[in-house]
Parts: structure tokens; sequence; C-alpha cells
């Protein structure tokens, strides 16, 4: 069996310098990162409890 030449592999390239993550406000009711920044004005939940709010307010009518 000849042998064949182990050729080396290409160099990858370095990534690319990411940029900081920004700052996410927490939720107001239980304290986890929300999807907002935070600088946002108002009133700032988690995906859960602007959901549990939503369904409150919808059903007190």
């Amino acid at each position: 069996m000849p042998h064949t030449p182990v050729t080396p592999e290409p160099a990858r390239p370095a990534p690319a310098a990411t940029a900081p993550e920004p700052v996410v406000a927490d939720c107001l009711y239980c304290g986890r990162p929300t999807e907002y920044p935070v600088d946002r004005p108002g009133i700032v939940l988690c995906p859960v409890c602007e959901w549990q709010e939503a369904q409150r307010t919808a059903c007190s009518g």
C-alpha cells in the first residue's frame, strides 16, 4: 500500500471580534433577565411574567 502524504488543514481565520452583549433589564416580578435593554422606559417583564400579566388583564373585564 503506497504511503499518501497528509496535507495539513488550512489555517482557520480567527473569530471576528463580537460586539459586547447589550445589558438587559431584570423582570420586575421575578428578577429573571428580560428581552429588553436596561434603558427601556416603563414596566419590564420577562416573557413568562409578561404572558401571565396578559392573562390576568384579559380576564379582568
